[in-house]
């Protein structure tokens, strides 16, 4: 491949495999077959691009529908980086737009909900489980229970997280947008510290608003995203 294709994926899978000897693998069998690479690279197209867009739609949505937060936002980033581009130290600064992401995962989890299969009996709670069951968590009813977070559950009111998510959800886990235990995603703290520092960019340079022709109609299709798009009218800040 004479280094060519380093930086993406598919050349580091393409490049990997070659590479690899069956001494190092045990077996050929054990080496990515043609299927195995193009699974892989939607796989990290799914989680590592789709989840993180759909996410700053849904922030963006909502913002548009509250624009004080939106304004609470704007002011947050111009007092952390001013005229600077966003930098890493400078993300740990931004609480209110953390507390908007919490909040916009929780109203809107990337996946409805998560599945888990058990391998072997398994107690839980007060049930056990056979080996071999298949199990659903409903992400999106537990994000919206009244019984966890209150009769306002469904309205967008990011201060729940202002001091921090085991505060809001009583040190019990009934937030978990990238999943949770020894399963869960390995990509929350990068795909955060991306949608900050595209909402930042976006806050500095642009007001947002709700397209008269918007219609707010959420829908799964391997993530929660808006069935007919976010129409957003962008006004940019001179």
């Amino acid at each position: 491949m004479n280094g060519e294709g380093d930086n993406d994926l598919l050349g580091i899978l393409l490049k990997s495999n070659l590479k690899a000897t069956d001494q190092e693998l045990g077996s050929k069998n054990k080496k990515l077959t043609v299927e195995d690479i193009i699974e892989e690279c939607k796989l990290f197209y799914l989680a590592g691009q789709e989840t993180t867009s759909v996410l700053l739609v849904w922030t963006m949505d909502l913002l548009s529908k509250h624009q004080k937060w939106q304004a609470l936002a704007r002011e947050e980033v111009l007092a952390v980086f001013g005229d600077n581009k966003p930098d890493f130290d400078g993300l740990h600064q931004l609480i209110t737009v953390t507390m908007i992401l919490n909040e916009a995962m929780r109203l809107y989890s990337p996946a409805a909900f998560l599945t888990r299969y058990t391998h072997k009996n398994t107690k839980l709670g007060g049930l056990v489980l056979p080996a071999g069951i298949e199990l659903m968590v409903p992400t999106i009813a537990i994000h919206h229970d009244p019984g966890i977070w209150g009769q306002d559950s469904k309205n967008f009111m990011p201060e729940r997280f202002s001091e921090g998510i085991v505060k809001a959800t009583k040190g019990q886990v009934t937030f978990f947008p990238f999943g949770g235990g020894p399963r869960i995603c390995i990509g929350p703290n990068f795909a955060l510290v991306e949608a900050k520092i595209a909402l930042a960019m976006i806050l500095k340079h642009f007001y947002f608003q709700l397209s008269p022709s918007y219609v707010h109609a959420p829908s799964f299709m391997l993530t929660v995203k808006p069935q007919h798009g976010a129409h957003l009218i962008l006004q940019k800040i001179f």
